[in-house]
């Protein structure tokens, strides 16, 4: 049995029914890619409900990065063989940037008090 092709590049990619992974799959496909998608949305719901109470806290209420912006950084970066990006706003861009300069202890320390359940409000 042959495999047809399309001459095209190939992407694979995970989490691809909602948010980064999503808009991840459109920036390949925008740029001429076959695309095979993957995505176990119901583990997430039970790994959501079961876990790191994330829906209370300051975390998981703050504000969110725009996927298709944070994809369109990382699909740039990818087809430059950067392996590593900051994406999204310039928010995230700082808080990377400082987090290279901050004792890990206290990084730890202020994401334990945003990721705490109740944190939220």
């Amino acid at each position: 049995m042959s495999t047809p092709t399309t001459g095209r590049p190939l992407a694979v990619v995970t989490g691809a029914s909602s948010g980064i992974g999503y808009e991840l799959a459109a920036q390949f496909t925008e740029h001429g890619y076959d695309v095979v998608v993957a995505a176990e949305d119901s583990s997430i719901a039970t790994a959501a409900r079961t876990c790191a109470h994330m829906a209370d806290t300051r975390v998981g209420q703050g504000k969110k990065d725009d996927p298709r912006k944070v994809a369109e950084d990382a699909f740039e970066a990818l087809m430059k063989g950067e392996h590593k990006v900051s994406a999204g706003s310039f928010v995230n861009k700082l808080q990377t940037a400082a987090g290279k300069v901050v004792p890990d202890r206290l990084k730890a320390e202020q994401h334990r008090k945003m990721a705490e359940p109740g944190s939220g409000g």
